[in-house]
């Protein structure tokens, strides 16, 4: 496992719930380099270690029974949902040891997410205030799989100088690639950044070039937000799944008050940004992201970029950083 509290203690979006209830209530995943089942039975949801103490197979190729206990596939060793052995089939009469455990994490449920933390959480799941409100529709984007850091793919989202060049004439247009200032602020909830305002040729559908402005959070160092400042109300939650310290997947929920598009569409077109931004970012080195300001070059347009990277270095985070 990876040595670095700052992401052992938060939690980590892993997978939608439909993935799991999909197949059959026990899957496999990977989290900070750690294989990780989860499983669900009721109400009840647990992560451990994809690890059968006996004889070290993946619990998650075993079956969740009826009973709400989780069964290993190789010789049927049947754990309770607290990890511990409960039976051993092919010694019915014996009570099985109590180090006969699995190795158990936290796990729980928000924005349709299954959400695991490795170690003790030291903050809440972070909050999406359009979540429950009716007015929103919803739409799961991704998972994207990056060949890169977790936080060069979250500096990446926080970045709007690039919509000119990497989404040209879709989020900007490199006839008007200039960024006005605007205010970031550093506090006990993150970094947020107010008024970033990007000329974009068709913001609202209607194919007349204006202004947009975006208000951008970074809640933890793998999960950020914007929100668009419009009439018509349109928010993002960022959420990175850091597999190991260079491969990473990206999930997006956007949440839309109107629109007459499909999700379908929606969907296509918020995998077509993600592809643009996909060689992009995997082709940044160094590939872990520098937290040491002297290293790279900034501008005032970079202040979210720079604010977020103080922000990590404050924070003592060093998976996916220099």
């Amino acid at each position: 496992m990876i040595d670095d509290p700052v992401l052992l203690n938060d939690w980590h979006a892993v997978l939608p719930l439909a993935q799991l209830e999909a197949a059959n209530n026990v899957i496999g995943a990977r989290l900070l380099g750690e294989d990780i089942v989860i499983w669900k039975s009721g109400e009840g949801l647990r992560a451990w270690k994809d690890l059968c103490v006996h004889r070290g197979t993946r619990l998650s190729l075993g079956e969740v029974l009826e009973e709400g206990t989780l069964q290993c596939p190789y010789h049927g060793w049947t754990y309770d949902a607290a990890g511990q052995c409960a039976r051993i089939p092919a010694h019915p009469e014996q009570t099985p040891p109590a180090k006969a455990r699995a190795f158990t994490y936290q796990a729980a449920v928000a924005y349709d997410f299954v959400w695991v933390c490795l170690g003790e959480p030291a903050h809440d799941i972070p909050p999406f205030d359009e979540w429950d409100h009716p007015d929103y529709r919803r739409i799961l984007c991704g998972a994207y799989e990056f060949q890169a850091a977790g936080p060069r793919m979250v500096e990446n989202f926080l970045d709007v100088a690039h919509f000119p060049f990497v989404h040209e004439n879709i989020l900007g247009t490199q006839e008007r690639p200039e960024i006005p200032d605007y205010e970031v602020v550093t506090d006990e909830t993150g970094v947020t950044a107010s008024d970033i305002r990007v000329f974009q040729p068709n913001p609202d559908g209607s194919h007349i070039p204006n202004w947009v402005s975006y208000t951008y959070k970074a809640h933890r160092p793998l999960v950020a937000y914007f929100r668009k400042e419009a009439e018509e109300k349109f928010a993002i939650l960022l959420m990175v799944t850091p597999i190991e310290e260079v491969k990473s997947l990206m999930w997006m929920w956007m949440l839309m008050t109107q629109d007459d598009s499909t999700d379908e569409s929606l969907r296509a077109f918020q995998d077509e940004i993600a592809l643009q931004d996909l060689p992009i970012v995997q082709s940044q080195r160094p590939e872990l992201l520098p937290l040491d300001l002297q290293a790279e070059l900034h501008l005032r347009s970079d202040k979210t970029a720079i604010a977020y990277r103080r922000w990590l270095n404050e924070l003592g985070l060093s998976f996916g950083t220099s």
